[in-house]
């Protein structure tokens, strides 16, 4: 007879961190459900969680440590112990640190985030190299930055109040945020009026009161002229302003150059439906603003953000029941992280991180520190990367660590990544699956899933903090906490590790009083945020600026040699930039994510790979017809660094003058002989790594430039 049992867990394969309910019978894992007891996900599961048995299971997973006996990307393997795979990858490093510098080293972070990240971090940091490289440039931190600098806080949505008015700004959560999605649908069944600023249609833009089709790579303009109306008609929260903001009169001198008029022109948007926009957000509060990963993507990243901070508290929504309300952990870069109420996520900083260990002076000489971008950004950009290995400039990158990514399907200009690769002395990767990226490595570490580990897991606001149990091993998986704690020993840094894992999770819940055996017993931890005091702090001791009000112009800003004010740049290669391209490349270039994958995972996983089977461009049904293009036709999408394939699909939801291009395609099924055909239908052959990039945070230009599409006539 079997024995039956469940347990209570969290989901780990992205930063949503769901509660599951892993049912084991006679000690295996055999069913996965959503935990209806859970704060974050209420018993939802979106297809990757489900899929969590079929990942843990899967035949292609990495089991074993190998390492390459061929020549590199060959495919020939010797499976090793894991002394030897350690130990291996320790001398490699520190030859190179010692032959070199261990500025020659770079640690290369991916899909893994929060105390994985930290981790790694704090082990670049202990070694002695600031070249650790992320994808922070392209992803959140533009928005983290902007709010932080503009009002001292990251702020989330009160979905549970609920808002009166909604905007989803480039954010398609429906499809990569399903949590967030739910909220937002809640509050519409609820009344809230929701505008949805986006190129193509989803989820939110069906839902919407108002839909704005902006071109893509111009939201820093619609944005200004949003402020412009509301500030000209006196639609702003008066009393706020006046008491709890700097620099109002010159943002209203500033804004008169963005009048709807002009910016219809280049944002594609009409002036009526800019006015109409406005009018709706300031006077239907509270409201909240859903902002997403598109406006990221291109050289007014930053500053983008930084106007729709400035929306937000103009209006003010700040800190209001149902508005911008402070998550918890949001100091990054500009918040004092040590001593505001960040709650675990305090322990990811400085100290945690061992920053210390670098001095200001060294970190200076980390790669592309000659961009100047903001104060303490501490990253570094694939393209200095390329940069460095490709041309030795301002020395040569020589060995690298990757955790968790595959830089090949997700760093721009991916042609000059593979031969970056390519060139390197010494390469460890570490992750559950063999990846174009992993067929290049020297040293391959067998990453454990989450269902393989005990720990701790948190979302990025930190407010919940829930317990992670292990409940089967594969092979000999490690989890990538283990693997950099092992290596650091052999590196010879043990004295800034742990003697266990378990060590590791005490150190992470120190704040909150727990060791990790006490907290395993407890298995949920909810922070202060939850509770009713969450609103208006800053009526208390102001809002986390110098100044302790909103700083609509920023005298750091300008300090530093940035515009204190949000100016509009036209992006490269676009219609208005570059008229001339237009001729050649007539058509604009989006990206988008469906619901399955996760980045560039999930491919070989078979029921997320059922539901969407092949990349896919989207295509308006007119345009199709200029093209000569039909449903189903494989077709090539083209820019100055190269060509793809991928699936028409026809749909009227897209702009005639805009295509959508599916991101993170490899093929695992087609083999390493053809490298998993890594950038047959790959995006980021497309892209660009080259200047100009978003001068504060150093984003590349990923979407908004123009492009070509025309039939693949092979057959």
């Amino acid at each position: 007879m079997a024995k039956t049992r469940i347990v209570k867990s969290v989901c780990g394969l992205c930063v949503g961190n769901c509660g599951v309910l892993v049912t084991l019978e006679n000690g295996k894992a055999v069913d996965i459900k959503g935990d209806p007891n859970s704060p974050l996900n209420r018993g939802a599961l979106c297809p990757i969680g489900r899929a969590s048995l079929e990942y843990l299971y899967h035949p292609d997973r990495l089991t074993h440590p190998l390492r390459r006996v061929g020549a590199r990307g060959e495919g020939k393997w010797q499976q090793i112990s894991w002394d030897e795979a350690l130990n291996v990858t320790a001398e490699a490093l520190n030859k190179v640190k010692q032959e070199y510098s261990p500025e020659a080293v770079m640690m290369v972070q991916g899909s893994a985030k929060g105390s994985m990240d930290t981790h790694l971090v704090r082990l670049a940091n202990a070694f002695g190299t600031p070249n650790v490289v992320c994808a922070e440039y392209v992803c959140h931190m533009p928005r983290v930055v902007a709010a932080e600098l503009t009002f001292g806080f990251f702020p989330g949505a009160d979905y549970g109040y609920p808002p009166a008015c909604v905007i989803s700004w480039g954010a398609n959560d429906a499809e990569t945020h399903f949590s967030r999605h739910k909220g937002l649908v809640q509050a519409v069944k609820k009344g809230a009026k929701l505008i949805a600023i986006d190129p193509w249609e989803t989820e939110a833009t069906k839902m919407a009161d108002l839909w704005l089709r902006v071109r893509p790579g111009s939201d820093l303009a619609l944005a200004l002229a949003m402020i412009d109306v509301i500030v000209n008609e006196g639609l702003y929260d008066e009393d706020f302003v006046d008491k709890w903001t700097v620099g109002f009169d010159k943002l209203r001198g500033h804004v008169q150059d963005y009048r709807p008029e002009k910016v219809a022109e280049i944002t594609w948007v009409p002036a009526d439906q800019i006015v109409k926009a406005a009018r709706l957000y300031a006077t239907t509060r509270p409201g909240h603003i859903e902002w997403g990963n598109a406006l990221d993507h291109n050289v007014n990243s930053f500053q983008a953000s930084r106007a729709i901070s400035i929306l937000m508290a103009i209006t003010g929504n700040l800190g209001v029941p149902g508005g911008e309300i402070e998550s918890r952990g949001s100091g990054y870069r500009f918040g004092d992280s040590e001593s505001s109420e960040s709650g675990v996520l305090g322990r990811w900083s400085s100290q945690m991180e061992l920053r210390n260990m670098i001095p200001r002076e060294k970190r200076q000489n980390r790669l592309g520190a000659d961009l100047n971008m903001l104060p303490d950004v501490r990253y570094v950009l694939p393209h200095s990367v390329i940069k460095s290995i490709l041309k030795g400039e301002p020395y040569r990158i020589r060995a690298a660590f990757v955790q968790a990514s595959n830089p090949l399907s997700c760093w721009p200009n991916a042609q000059e990544a593979y031969q970056a690769f390519q060139r390197l002395d010494f390469l460890a990767v570490s992750d559950m699956f063999m990846t174009p990226t992993a067929a290049l490595a020297d040293i391959l570490f067998p990453v454990a899933s989450y269902l393989e580990f005990d720990g701790v897991q948190m979302p990025p606001n930190g407010a919940v903090v829930q317990v992670q149990r292990k409940v089967a091993q594969i092979g000999e998986c490690r989890s990538d906490h283990e693997i950099i704690n092992e290596l650091a020993k052999r590196l010879g840094l043990a004295e800034y590790f742990w003697d266990s894992i378990d060590a590791f999770w005490d150190a992470i819940l120190e704040p909150v009083g727990l060791t990790f055996r006490e907290f395993k017993k407890i298995g949920l931890f909810i922070g202060k945020e939850k509770q009713p005091n969450k609103y208006r702090k800053y009526e208390q001791n102001g809002f986390r600026t110098p100044s302790g009000k909103v700083e609509l112009y920023s005298s750091r800003l300008k300090e530093w040699g940035f515009d204190p004010l949000p100016v509009y740049y036209e992006p490269p290669e676009t219609p208005y930039s570059d008229p001339e391209l237009a001729k050649e490349y007539p058509l604009v270039f989006i990206t988008w994510k469906w619901k399955p994958y996760r980045h560039s995972g999930g491919r070989q996983i078979a029921s997320l790979r059922n539901s969407h089977p092949e990349p896919i461009i989207m295509i308006h049904p007119e345009t199709a017809n200029k093209l000569g293009i039909k449903e189903g036709d494989w077709v090539y999408i083209e820019t100055r660094r190269g060509r793809i394939r991928q699936k028409a699909t026809l749909t009227a939801g897209i702009d005639p003058r805009v295509v959508g291009v599916d991101y993170g395609w490899w093929f695992p099924e087609k083999g390493l002989s053809e490298l998993y055909g890594w950038a047959e239908s790959n995006v980021n052959i497309l892209t660009n790594d080259k200047p100009p990039f978003n001068r504060e945070m150093g984003s590349a230009n990923l979407r908004g430039f123009l492009c070509k599409v025309y039939p693949d006539k092979s057959g």
